[in-house]
């Protein structure tokens, strides 16, 4: 049996609907659906039961899962940047997955983890995933840290090669749809074109860029998936890795692969950024691959247009836009 926590969710059904494809139904989805439409993400899939988070802690506690567990991938979260409450960013984000990694670990279960690219804050530090790197990064915001505190734990406490965590970088991709203001700009700049014709950007406010050339590593949920497929099946290989294409591109970039994907000609208006963004805004990310390929992983990524391209003309497109 695998353990897909966040299983509703992004990037945790993406990979509900990876194992699908290979064959695998012995899934067990944890998540919290509340009064979202993330439910939506699980009508296309196959599982044999979900669990409400709360009641999954209470069982590992009681060590009652009436199951086997063979994998457990852990994708769940709160993934907003702009959260506020830190003691419920911690609960959730920080002493849950270390509650799970300890009973994974007590069971020499493969534990896999969604660390994230929010980890390295301003990126004075650089993108490096190597331990050193980790250990002196700073995030800007209350998400990123919640989610350095467990890779600290991990190196701390040398269980870095007993486990994999992944640094996702900026992904997109169909089954994001109920992340409300956490959606890529793939998904809104669909949506503002499809309502006005139009993208709206952010000026820039750095000489070093001009408006909409602020760069970004961005990656398709597709791609993402098919990485933590090999890693999963590949029990030797561990420790934390990025995950992004390696390759940064400009907003601008990213709308006019929106606009070709729909067939439009590119209509790009730059706006001014809120005060509250603009001490913690990121004008370049690129996540650091060398690891990654290192560790003989052999997805490839597709380039920011052939993503868009599939996105936008197979999901958003289409009648039924999810995996």
């Amino acid at each position: 049996m695998f353990i897909v926590t966040g299983g509703a969710g992004f990037i945790g059904s993406a990979f509900v609907w990876k194992l699908n494809s290979e064959g695998i139904d012995n899934i067990l989805i944890v998540d919290e659906l509340d009064k979202s439409e993330k439910w939506k993400n699980l009508t296309n899939r196959r599982f044999v039961d979900y669990i409400h988070k709360d009641e999954f802690l209470k069982m590992l506690s009681r060590d009652s899962l009436p199951f086997t567990i063979s994998k457990v991938i852990h994708m769940g979260a709160c993934t907003s940047t702009t959260e506020q409450d830190a003691d419920y960013l911690k609960q959730n984000n920080y002493y849950y997955t270390q509650t799970l990694a300890k009973w994974s670990l007590k069971k020499n279960i493969r534990f896999l983890y969604a660390s994230s690219a929010a980890t390295y804050g301003d990126g004075s530090e650089g993108f490096s995933d190597d331990d050193k790197t980790t250990l002196v990064l700073q995030p800007l915001n209350m998400y990123g840290y919640s989610k350095h505190l467990f890779d600290l734990w991990v190196l701390r406490n040398n269980l870095s090669q007993k486990m994999l965590g992944i640094k996702f970088f900026n992904v997109f991709g169909p089954n994001e749809y109920h992340k409300d203001d956490m959606t890529s700009v793939v998904f809104k700049a669909f949506c503002q074109i499809k309502k006005t014709g139009r993208v709206k950007l952010f000026k820039s406010y750095k000489p070093k860029y001009k408006d909409g050339e602020q760069v970004r590593d961005f990656i398709y949920v597709k791609d993402c998936v098919g990485a933590i497929w090999w890693f999963l099946k590949n029990r030797e290989v561990n420790g934390i890795f990025n995950l992004g294409t390696g390759k940064a591109r400009s907003w601008n970039d990213l709308a006019k692969a929106v606009f070709s994907a729909m067939g439009r000609e590119p209509n790009i208006e730059y706006i001014e950024m809120p005060e509250t963004i603009k001490p913690k805004y990121q004008y370049f990310t690129e996540a650091k691959m060398e690891k990654f390929y290192s560790s003989g992983c052999p997805v490839r990524f597709l380039s920011l247009e052939d993503g868009i391209k599939d996105y936008v003309i197979n999901y958003l497109q289409q009648e039924d836009r999810y995996l």
